[in-house]
């Protein structure tokens, strides 16, 4: 297995929420210029711009802004570096994020987005059921019997 695709699997995927994988599943289908690779943030993380709004963020970055509900700068930096910090912790390994973050930033965006989106559905697949359930409970007519 390629070593960014593990330490997507092992080290950023399980502690991205459902909400950012679902962001950033929609970013990649759709192309989304906000997706941005070469750069944490648009605006760049600087501490004089640290309260901006965020215009356009990496993938990790993404799943914070779009995801989580993050807003600026300084909130989508901060998740970033956490992201990266329990991604090494999680692997063992110091700096082991910058094998995920290297691919995303250096492979031509078409195969990025394939490479990545198949790993973010399949990352999704074991967290959301395909089909929601169809079974029905029909409680009231449970609680009348015992009520009877």
């Amino acid at each position: 297995m390629e070593s960014w695709r593990l330490v997507w699997r092992e080290g950023f995927a399980p502690v991205v929420s459902t909400t950012g994988l679902e962001s950033l599943r929609a970013a990649l289908q759709s192309d989304d210029p906000r997706l941005t690779q070469g750069s944490t943030t648009t605006p760049p993380p600087l501490m004089c711009v640290q309260d901006w709004p965020v215009e356009a963020a990496c993938a990790l970055g993404f799943c914070g802004w779009q995801g989580d509900d993050l807003e600026t700068v300084g909130q989508v930096e901060e998740f970033f570096a956490r992201l990266c910090f329990e991604a090494d912790q999680r692997l063992g390994e110091p700096a082991a994020c910058r094998w995920f973050l290297n691919w995303f930033d250096d492979t031509p965006r078409s195969e990025m987005r394939r490479e990545l989106l198949a790993e973010v559905e399949r990352e999704l697949s074991e967290r959301v059921p395909i089909e929601p359930a169809t079974q029905k409970v029909e409680i009231a007519d449970k609680t009348e019997t015992a009520a009877a």
